[in-house]
């Protein structure tokens, strides 16, 4: 942010001023103003502009004259006219620059709205103000009770103490007319304060509240989006996108405000894409489009009754097909153009940007190893028995040769033997000279 208290430490921790926005250096708030022509003096003779910008609590800014020259910078806190009482504020911006914010959002120098500044804040004015504000939270759980104890449908959101205290402002988000005339009689008894009831929009309201946004970053209202345009579902027609509610709304319920962003520059790439809607005549057939992706700049397209059959074709292949349509040509197929663009849909990902996978904390398959050896176990008993009786493949094929051959009945005796020191090769050879012996 601008200011050093709000940067992150040596860990990468944010350390945060926890001013909410009133530092000094005015760096924490999304309408922070940068003052171009700080280090320029003006021309000798010329008169500094008695207008300045002040801004309030939660982005609301103001524009005051100051009648009494007081000599105001950036960061200052001063006491503004009110109706009634006075109310506290920063100073956002002086100079030349004040005119040109007033031309902008066509303010009159002489209009009502531009007020007067009083003086500079003393720390009276500052330690009311703080006491107030500190109030805020816990009037606005109090004041959300009472709403849904008289079974009102509306939603506080906010409420903004001015800076003598003397007054404070609802801020609340309904989707129809609500009847709160006994909600301000129970407010002014419980809060002892004059109570000013607002309706604001949705996207002004999560602009107060904040949160995360479905992209993983701040919401844009709330940290530097200050003006709501508004958004049509011909914006996700243009991107090729789903048109889902749950996707394409954001927290306050309505289309999301980055669905502009890049609608410019997606309707500049349409501009060389042929319509949808046009057909291309071929001595083969008809053919009618399909998909079309605007990155790669390809259309796919499918003859009339053999729709599951796509062709892919570039856009300047498909302008000249229509244009030669047009002149009343016809092309062989679109075998001819599609066959340029035949490509291995089979892709390899790597992780390029070093990213960890997303199974490394599962835990490991066991291998099938055991379950095998729990299997061959048996089996294995049953052929070891099987030998041993002499009822094996093996012994059988051994007790058929030595009968074939017209041995003693010690050989046949003996051939289960050699069967088994076949098996058992690490048994040590016998010392023939004993046996001669």
């Amino acid at each position: 942010m601008g200011c050093n208290s709000c940067s992150s430490t040596k860990d990468g921790q944010p350390k945060g001023c926890k001013n909410n926005g009133t530092c000094g250096t005015d760096g924490c708030n999304k309408l922070t103003v940068f003052d171009w022509l700080s280090n320029m003096s003006l021309p000798s003779g010329s008169t500094p502009f008695s207008c300045v910008e002040v801004r309030f609590k939660n982005g609301r800014k103001g524009f005051y004259e100051n009648p009494e020259n007081l000599s105001l910078s950036i960061g200052d806190i001063v006491a503004t006219e009110s109706s009634p009482g006075h109310d506290v504020g920063m100073v956002t911006l002086t100079g030349e620059l004040v005119r040109v914010q007033m031309r902008k959002k066509k303010v009159q120098l002489d209009s009502e709205d531009v007020r007067k500044i009083y003086r500079k804040a003393t720390q009276k004015d500052i330690d009311i103000w703080q006491k107030a504000r500190d109030r805020e939270e816990s009037m606005k759980v109090r004041a959300r009770e009472i709403a849904i104890r008289l079974e009102l449908q509306m939603k506080i959101s906010d409420i903004e103490f001015q800076g003598d205290g003397s007054k404070a402002t609802f801020y609340y988000t309904a989707e129809e007319r609500v009847d709160f005339r006994q909600l301000i009689k129970e407010f002014a008894q419980e809060f002892s304060t004059r109570i000013e009831m607002r309706q604001v929009g949705f996207r002004q309201e999560a602009a107060r509240l904040g949160g995360i946004g479905s992209c993983g970053r701040e919401l844009c209202c709330s940290t530097w989006l200050t003006d709501f345009r508004s958004v049509n579902t011909s914006a996700a027609r243009y991107q090729q996108l789903s048109l889902n509610p749950q996707k394409l709304a954001g927290q306050c319920g309505k289309l999301k405000c980055c669905l502009n962003y890049e609608l410019d520059a997606y309707i500049d790439a349409l501009s060389n894409f042929p319509k949808t809607e046009t057909k291309l005549k071929t001595e083969k057939g008809t053919a009618v489009c399909q998909k079309i992706d605007i990155f790669k700049g390809v259309l796919w397209y499918a003859y009339e009754g053999e729709w599951m059959n796509w062709h892919k074709i570039s856009t300047e292949d498909v302008n000249e097909i229509i244009t030669a349509n047009n002149s009343g040509e016809k092309v062989a197929s679109l075998e001819e153009y599609a066959s340029d663009l035949i490509e291995d849909t089979k892709t390899d990902f790597g992780n390029v940007v070093g990213q960890d996978s997303l199974t490394r904390f599962d835990q490991p398959k066991r291998t099938s190893r055991r379950r095998n050896r729990n299997k061959k176990k048996p089996q294995n008993k049953a052929k070891v028995q099987e030998k041993k009786a002499g009822t094996g493949s093996k012994g059988k094929k051994a007790a058929v040769a030595v009968s074939t051959k017209g041995k003693n009945d010690t050989t046949e005796r003996r051939s289960p033997k050699k069967s088994n020191n076949q098996r058992n090769k690490k048994r040590k050879p016998r010392n023939r000279n004993n046996d001669k012996a």
